[in-house]
């Protein structure tokens, strides 16, 4: 195996076209680090919870919904993140590489509010359904409670038909 690698380390040192590929295989591998590493921003949408406005970003990709809040140190008051997913199913959330504490909502097809959690940063604790959802709704730390918004309660936006 060393003589493998000793091989390889010289051909490609000798080669100008070798060592340009490894200087791009090298940048490409740095910047889908940095990738990782930095909060994405996704196009938003309105929703209401009765008289309270909320300002969701959509998650709706594989991509999208795997990378989420991660990596956000701030968010405002009234802005959170809406995941959208293909089928209802049981969904399960974890807070791997997510700075801010948050309050998940698991959210039924015509906007009712399946359960709601409470989830610390940083944890790989999982948050699930309690029923086959097709959209979880993560806002700041106690926002759910802070208006007085519960299981059952209904939110109006176009995810919900409504």
């Amino acid at each position: 195996m060393r003589s493998v690698l000793a091989s390889f380390e010289a051909h490609t040192m000798n080669d100008p076209k070798a060592q340009a590929a490894l200087l791009v295989a090298a940048l490409l591998l740095c910047s889908a680090a940095a990738a990782q590493t930095a909060p994405q921003k996704l196009p938003s949408i309105r929703l209401n919870a009765g008289i309270h406005n909320i300002q969701a970003e959509v998650a709706q990709t594989p991509d999208e919904r795997s990378t989420g809040l991660m990596f956000r140190e701030t968010m405002g008051a009234n802005d959170g993140m809406l995941f959208a997913f293909e089928q209802p199913a049981q969904q399960c959330f974890w807070m791997k590489n997510t700075l801010l504490p948050l309050s998940i909502a698991f959210i039924a097809d015509d906007g009712s509010i399946v359960n709601i959690d409470r989830m610390k940063p940083q944890t790989l604790e999982s948050h699930c359904s309690t029923k086959p959802v097709r959209f979880v709704l993560e806002m700041n730390d106690g926002w759910f409670d802070k208006r007085g918004i519960k299981p059952g309660a209904k939110l109006r936006g176009a995810p919900f038909g409504n």
